[in-house]
């Protein structure tokens, strides 16, 4: 999923005043405020279970980008009606709002109503039900963003750090197309200052180069420079060891533990390969190069090294300490 501040800061340089809903705490969007000027970024409490609140949010607006979605199910929201009638329910109240020129909802690459995974299949679900209310929105599928904040590297180099090694699901064969964040949020920004050409399109958006899950989790040991320790984990024992989650989740009367590698939905989505399509559009049609990931866009990974930035071993190089004599 998109982290907000890089739309919000890139819809701050536009001039655009920009309205932010947010349901957590008076805290969780005070960082937003120093990406415009006075006034110009408005947090907006709301809840999204309330219609009139979110009538109440999008009054003043004529753009609707819709990031609400999340990868795992909690106690209290289900994939479905986070990714799909959340989603729904926002198109819906921009065709009646009557105002909205733009709504731009952003999906995930692999989203299919036949998927086996229900993130992917409420996602698609999602797209279907928007187009019906607004065939004139546009739908973003980003691939796995890869960035600062990111639930995929993060995950793997706190797991690695912390038990000194990586469970790859399946043998790490799966093909993505893992793309930088800042290129899904410049597409995005393209989207809305073009002519309208963007309307009514769906854009694929994938990085340039393919990788398999090994050859990412390589990448990620090179930068963090530890060397690469997997335990391949086959898709069927790496579903059991995720399956109690899932069925104690409605079951206890406490919330559980967030999963973060072993997440079934995660499993099942990551078990077949995700590409950008032949004849989809993609960053191309918006007029942008999308990033490479080795240099800049994983660089954020240098806070794992052992020691500091400097410190560490590759596959290829030993790392002396200096001396502080």
């Amino acid at each position: 999923m998109i982290h907000i501040w890089y739309l919000v800061l890139l819809a701050a340089k536009m001039g655009s005043q920009v309205l932010v809903p947010f349901r957590g705490s008076e805290d969780s969007h005070r960082h937003l405020k120093l990406m415009g000027d006075l006034g110009q970024i408005v947090p907006m409490k709301y809840d999204p279970r309330d219609e009139n609140s979110i009538k109440a949010v999008m009054a003043k607006a004529n753009v609707v980008i819709n990031l609400i979605g999340r990868e795992y199910e909690t106690r209290n929201y289900s994939f479905e009606e986070v990714n799909h009638h959340m989603a729904e329910q926002l198109a819906m109240i921009a065709k009646e709002h009557g105002g909205i020129m733009r709504f731009i909802q952003v999906s995930c690459l692999g989203a299919s109503l036949s998927s086996s995974s229900r993130y992917l299949k409420s996602k698609a679900a999602a797209e279907e039900a928007i187009l019906r209310e607004l065939p004139e929105a546009t739908v973003m599928k980003p691939a796995v963003m890869i960035g600062t904040e990111d639930r995929i590297l993060n995950t793997w180099a706190h797991f690695a750090k912390n038990y000194s090694f990586l469970p790859l699901i399946g043998d790490g064969s799966t093909k993505i197309q893992p793309v930088y964040v800042v290129d899904v949020a410049s597409a995005i920004i393209t989207a809305l200052k073009d002519d309208g050409t963007s309307m009514g399109k769906v854009y694929e958006l994938g990085g340039p180069d393919i990788f398999t899950v090994h050859e990412l989790a390589d990448l990620m040991y090179d930068v963090i420079r530890e060397w690469p320790r997997y335990v391949k984990i086959p898709i069927p024992i790496a579903k059991a060891i995720a399956m109690p989650r899932e069925i104690l989740l409605k079951k206890v009367p406490f919330p559980l533990p967030s999963p973060a590698i072993f997440n079934l939905d995660l499993i099942e989505a990551f078990s077949t390969d995700t590409l950008v399509s032949g004849n989809g559009l993609k960053f191309e049609d918006l007029g942008i190069a999308p990033h490479k990931l080795k240099g800049y866009p994983v660089e954020f990974l240098i806070q794992y090294r052992k020691g500091g930035p400097q410190y560490g071993s590759t596959v290829s190089e030993k790392v002396t300490p200096q001396s502080w004599s």
